[in-house]
């Protein structure tokens, strides 16, 4: 008798995950995020007034890119306004509404949880989802009964009578892992969007879960945007093949951008600046250096449509590059 695909799958990815000498992320970026989180560290306790704008600032953007991945068709703008006025958008449905405002209160949620060390079980999983979709789906918060298919998708979520069984092996191993925090979370985050285990909602609730992880384990919360979807939806697709690797950059890279938005707070040499203004203390012009932004050369974010560095990260790039590039 053949042995089901998803148990095939699942025990490739325990495998791996059972073994600590594995590191899917990429070197130099590990060792820049383990520099940025010392740095972190060494900055707490950060201001509580300080902390409350990051909040907010995560709370909106991480609302407005985990809908819109979905399709939400709010802007920005107005996912701030429909949040932090409660005004109702002309032209836009009921339904988008109440998934702005959902987002933000799972979001507030999920923080709280993270700030209790509350380790992620089957009661968690489903509170998250039955906030990010009440009043949206009729089995809000609870596993689906039904077998589903996901247009476009290579094959089917797992049939529904395995959730259960399904969510307990992937609790466990999200407990017992001893791999890094950025790697499990990765994982955590692709198991949970292949089995699959609501009708509806399940991104939103990953994102969210992923976050609550790394939360816990003292990380900045992650904004995967709208603007990288099909960098995102490419290496869940190798992750459903059996490489973890790719999605665990990009978790790691969403990381990585966030520590440095974190670290600005501190201001002086960390904080941002378009590179515009950066470009006028260095040999280079502000496209040469969004081109070495672009290949994740110089430490830089993008906010909005503009690259910001810092002259902390603008030094240490000429430091060792600068004679390459001259």
């Amino acid at each position: 008798m053949p042995i089901p695909i998803y148990t095939m799958y699942t025990y490739r990815i325990y495998r791996i995950m059972a073994n600590t000498d594995t590191f899917l992320i990429q070197e130099e970026l590990l060792a820049r995020i383990n520099e940025k989180m010392k740095q972190l560290n060494s900055m707490r306790p950060i201001p509580a007034d300080a902390l409350g704008r990051l909040h907010d600032e995560m709370r909106l953007v991480h609302t407005y890119h985990s809908n819109a991945i979905e399709g939400n068709t709010l802007t920005l703008q107005e996912t701030k306004l429909v949040l932090e006025e409660e005004l109702t958008i002309g032209g836009k449905s009921l339904r988008e509404h109440l998934e702005a405002t959902n987002n933000a209160k799972a979001f507030d949620r999920m923080g709280e949880l993270a700030k209790k060390k509350r380790a992620i079980d089957h009661v968690i999983i489903q509170e998250i989802h039955e906030i990010v979709t009440r009043g949206i789906l009729e089995d809000a918060g609870r596993y689906r009964t039904r077998n589903i298919r996901i247009t476009g998708a290579v094959k089917a979520p797992p049939d529904w009578s395995k959730i259960v069984k399904l969510m307990d092996e992937l609790i466990q191993k999200i407990a017992e892992s001893k791999k890094h925090p950025i790697e499990t979370a990765s994982f955590l985050h692709h198991r949970f969007v292949e089995i699959h285990p609501f009708s509806d909602g399940n991104g939103r609730a990953a994102r969210l879960l992923t976050n609550l992880y790394l939360i816990a384990r003292d990380y900045p919360p992650v904004v995967l945007k709208k603007e990288d979807w099909g960098k995102y939806y490419k290496s869940l697709r190798a992750a459903d093949s059996g490489n973890l690797e790719p999605f665990a950059n990009f978790i790691a890279k969403a990381v990585d951008e966030n520590l440095t938005l974190y670290l600005s707070i501190s201001g002086g040499k960390d904080e941002l600046m378009p590179l515009k203004e950066l470009a006028t203390e260095t040999p280079y012009s502000q496209e040469y250096l969004s081109l070495r932004a672009r290949q994740g050369l110089l430490d830089a974010v993008k906010i909005g449509k503009t690259w910001h560095s810092s002259k902390h990260a603008v030094e240490k790039y000429l430091s060792e590059h600068g004679k390459k590039d001259v």
